[in-house]
């Protein structure tokens, strides 16, 4: 039956704006759900129904998507992310809307509006709920079904959504495909990989679910169980696995595509190899992609992996048999920087066959004997590779040669392999023969990882910032075993070395508390996976590198020394070696393009002791400059210069300047001091060199600092994180919008901050949106509007001039006079002052010594006149072209 939002959308005409506005607001209430036009580019319109379903007896928020014409379609479930809703992936369901589906999203139980406790997928609980969503699909008249009660239908969904996806299509026979997106097959390992608790992932698991009161009661208490003894004990494996998909892998008989993340140290790339060999068994088709990012950062190829997935239901939902599903086996790799935008360059590598996570072993000797270290009382202090929460694509970093983790002396044992005579380019598990032994009968606990070594030996890469932790038990010591080492991709050059590192601690893992010794002996060569039938797709090329070869080398040539130009650091300038920044000709122009700039011609100069206030509407080219300045960036001309230093991408210069952008990634579940020292430990520098006190003092956060950040308010943490950007009391302050999303008292209280940290002869720059704040807390200003200077200069000097004057009286002004000031020639407008002793007149053609003489001639008892306007009135005034 037609509904009466989609016999409007009918009558009205295709033009989006103000039609689709007059169709929302005639949307109506049908069968408790709502109807909604999504406004749309071009057909077909796409139209969502929000309702209540009661699917498993609990209330579950859902959105329908449907688009265009009355034929039958396939229908597809979306799950979204931990901690999130369905709102997370309403994007990718309008998208399948207009490519003609039937698209359901919800939000999981205990997640958004929807009721009940989070039970993890609990075959009782979600998994029952999809099973629920999909009887309601069948009952829809556009849906096409396989026979009665069975709809053709799909489930795709990135990590909790995955996971559900795989396990409806275990319990549940009308699942006709699936595409689960970096999600896990066993929870428990997971969790608890080989008996090791993943305490970090685990704490950041129940907080974003909102804390242990919103679990089912049973997993709350297997949480505080297992977090308390740091080690899962057999119930705790054993709920966890019942609510896995590997618990119903010989059921899963549909057509798979796994997409998993290689910057994922919470679902590794194991997960999908069990995936994949479980479900090829049950004889279902499946392809894996490896993609570039995962759960600890980095580009998840939104827009590939979309597509892709689209494709997949096209062939298996449509049963369009043209269509390309793409290779069984693809993986995303990553290798230089783009210089046009800074972007990480990406190229496809893919094979017709899975190779799996051993795939061309070749054996690497490494050097022999026995290491000896320990674990220290109370595993602290940790090792750090990838960091919860806070890596933000720490990972991809190392596919760019950055090496970011930290192993304590005396805390873990190396063996190394002789420099690499060629290339070895990993792709899967590495192997390693060891035997292990622990002091006193105890479980050795030893984190496992392979370091890319420079030729210099002074930089060591971890591939993907991923470690695997081993419990060897007492009755598997002193006998040579055999460990997996992370899956990865990742190359080796030649010349480098294979560092093999087993370590006592991790900061993202429970180790036990009591001090041991641990000795290890490498029993054999490192044997790592090289995946030969995988080739890397050619670079696309512009069509004159190979149509013109002779061209293409003088461009080469060109580019070279150009490059050598630029990179060439500049020597420092002792006339501004007490400056804390100058910056002269500055231009970048936006990426790809040849004449449009995002900064132009910019100079300016800040001193000590100034608090500089960044300003400009939005496109003014702040941000870029903040991120050239900060070395993020390379200017296109110009230069900047700190304490006379030139700015390049990691100038030692740049440990004198402290940055907060865009707030900071905190763990929750840590002390706001915890927090702290974990940052300043993974910088690498001494500990003496914090003078986190001082900061502390500055930011003021008192006894807070004891408190886990959880419990925080946003000014507590906008102020912790502006004492990390303090952390080492750098000399060059850099804030951009640090008051974001802060109530009055907490904007208050940070510009006191800002202020306690210049008084101390250092320099604050800030960038913000509130005028009045920056007006009270600067002393300084740059005005900048479409990526030029448009005022630099004291706060005062810049606001004190205008066509706003103020006039001050002995007496009040009555208002018969103040309306006869109002009507002298050349005067806009004049105003009495809330205590009635003045006026604030607007000059409209006269100047001020006619607006005296008039005063005088009127016997208005003037004590004072001077200009007066407020930074919002300079700053429009600039901005739109007029006299500063």
């Amino acid at each position: 039956m037609e509904t009466p939002t989609v016999r409007w959308r009918r009558l009205l005409p295709r033009t989006p704006g103000r039609w689709a506005a007059a169709v929302a607001a005639l949307a109506v209430l049908v069968g408790g759900g709502t109807w909604t036009a999504v406004a749309d580019d071009g057909p077909p319109a796409v139209q969502r129904e929000d309702r209540m379903l009661r699917p498993g007896g609990v209330p579950i928020d859902t959105s329908y998507f449907t688009a265009g014409g009355s034929g039958k379609r396939p229908a597809v479930l979306i799950g979204h992310g931990f901690g999130g809703s369905k709102n997370d992936v309403r994007a990718q369901a309008e998208k399948l809307a207009a490519d003609g589906y039937a698209v359901l999203t919800w939000s999981a139980r205990g997640f958004g509006r929807s009721g009940g406790a989070i039970s993890l997928n609990d075959p009782d609980g979600e998994v029952k709920d999809v099973s629920g969503l999909i009887d309601w699909l069948a009952k829809r008249p556009e849906v096409e079904l396989d026979k009665k009660g069975d709809p053709r239908v799909g489930l795709t969904g990135a990590s909790y959504g995955g996971a559900v996806s795989l396990l409806a299509a275990g319990h549940d026979q009308r699942v006709d495909a699936i595409a689960p997106v970096i999600t896990y097959w066993n929870l428990a390992d997971a969790l608890f990989p080989d008996g090791v608790f993943k305490k970090l992932w685990a704490g950041i698991f129940v907080t974003s679910g909102g804390g242990c009161e919103k679990f089912e009661k049973r997993l709350c208490e297997m949480y505080e169980r297992v977090a308390v003894s740091g080690k899962p004990d057999p119930a705790a494996v054993e709920l966890l696995t019942e609510r896995s998909p590997s618990a119903v892998a010989d059921r899963i008989k549909v057509p798979s595509l796994l997409l998993q993340g290689q910057s994922d140290s919470l679902f590794p790339l194991g997960h999908a190899d069990a995936m994949q060999k479980a479900i090829s068994a049950n004889g279902a088709p499946v392809s894996v992609d490896w993609l570039s990012g995962g759960h600890d950062g980095g580009d998840n190829e939104t827009a590939r992996v979309e597509g892709r997935v689209g494709s997949w239901f096209d062939r298996y939902l449509k049963e369009e048999t043209g269509t390309d599903t793409g290779p069984a086996f693809r993986v995303t790799r990553t290798g230089g920087i783009d210089s046009t935008d800074g972007a990480a360059l990406k190229r496809g590598a893919s094979s017709d066959t899975y190779p799996g996570l051993r795939s061309g072993g070749r054996e690497i000797p490494l050097g022999e004997g026995t290491k000896t270290f320990r674990n220290p009382a109370g595993s602290a202090p940790p090792a750090i590779s990838a960091v919860p929460g806070v890596g933000g694509g720490l990972a991809q970093l190392s596919s760019l040669g950055v090496g970011l983790s930290l192993d304590f002396p005396g805390q873990f044992g190396r063996f190394e392999s002789a420099p690499l005579a060629t290339s070895v380019h990993v792709t899967g598990t590495p192997t390693a023969r060891v035997t292990v032994k622990a002091t006193e009968g105890r479980d050795a606990v030893l984190f496992g990882k392979v370091y890319d070594v420079s030729p210099d030996g002074r930089q060591q890469v971890l591939p993907s910032q991923l470690v695997a932790p081993y419990r060897i038990t007492p009755d598997q010591q002193g006998k040579p075993i055999e460990l997996a080492l992370p899956a990865v991709d990742h190359e080796f050059d030649a010349g480098h070395r294979m560092r093999l590192v087993f370590s006592a601690t991790d900061l993202g893992y429970a180790s036990p508390a009591e001090p041991a010794t641990y000795t290890v002996t490498a029993d054999g060569p490192l044997t790592v996976p090289t995946a030969p039938a995988v080739t890397t797709a050619a670079a696309t090329l512009p069509w004159w590198t190979w149509g013109l070869p002779a061209a293409a080398l003088v461009i080469a040539a060109a580019l070279l020394l150009t490059a050598r130009r630029r990179t060439a650091t500049p020597a420092p300038d002792p006339a501004l070696t007490d400056v804390p920044l100058q910056i002269t000709g500055l231009s970048k122009k936006y990426a790809k393009s040849v004449d449009r700039y995002a900064v132009r011609e910019l100079s300016f100069r800040v001193e000590k002791g100034q608090v500089l206030g960044l300003l400009g509407p939005n496109g003014a080219g702040k941000t870029t400059t903040l991120r050239m300045l900060m070395g993020l960036i390379t200017p296109d001309e110009g230069e900047i210069r700190v304490f006379g230093q030139a700015i390049r991408p990691g100038a030692p210069v740049l440990s004198r300047v402290g940055a907060f952008v865009e707030g900071a990634g905190f763990l929750p579940h840590l002390s706001g001091r915890a927090n702290l020292d974990l940052y300043w430990q993974a910088t690498g520098r001494p500990a003496e060199d914090a003078y986190i006190d001082e900061a502390l003092e500055i930011a003021g956060l008192g006894d807070a600092l004891a408190r886990a950040v959880r419990t925080y308010s946003q000014g507590m943490r906008q102020r912790l994180a502006i004492a990390q950007a303090m952390l080492g009391m750098p000399d060059l302050l850099i804030l951009d919008e640090p008051t974001n999303g802060l109530d009055p008292p907490q904007i208050r209280e940070m510009r006191d901050v800002m202020i306690r940290y210049a008084a101390g002869g250092r320099t604050v720059i800030v960038s913000s949106h509130l005028l009045s704040e920056v007006e009270q807390s600067c002393t300084h200003l740059v005005v900048m509007d479409r990526g030029r200077l448009v005022q630099a200069g004291p706060v005062a000097e810049i606001t004190g001039s205008g066509d706003m004057i103020l006039v001050t009286t002995a007496e009040e002004v009555s208002e018969p006079l103040a309306e006869k000031v109002a009507s002298l020639p050349g005067i806009g407008s004049a105003v009495r002052l809330d205590d009635g002793r003045g006026l604030l007149v607007r000059l409209d053609g006269a100047t001020t010594s006619r607006l005296v003489a008039d005063l005088v001639r009127l016997d208005v008892p003037v004590t004072g006149v001077g200009p007066h306007r407020r930074l919002e009135d300079a700053f429009l005034t600039l901005i739109s072209g007029g006299a500063a």
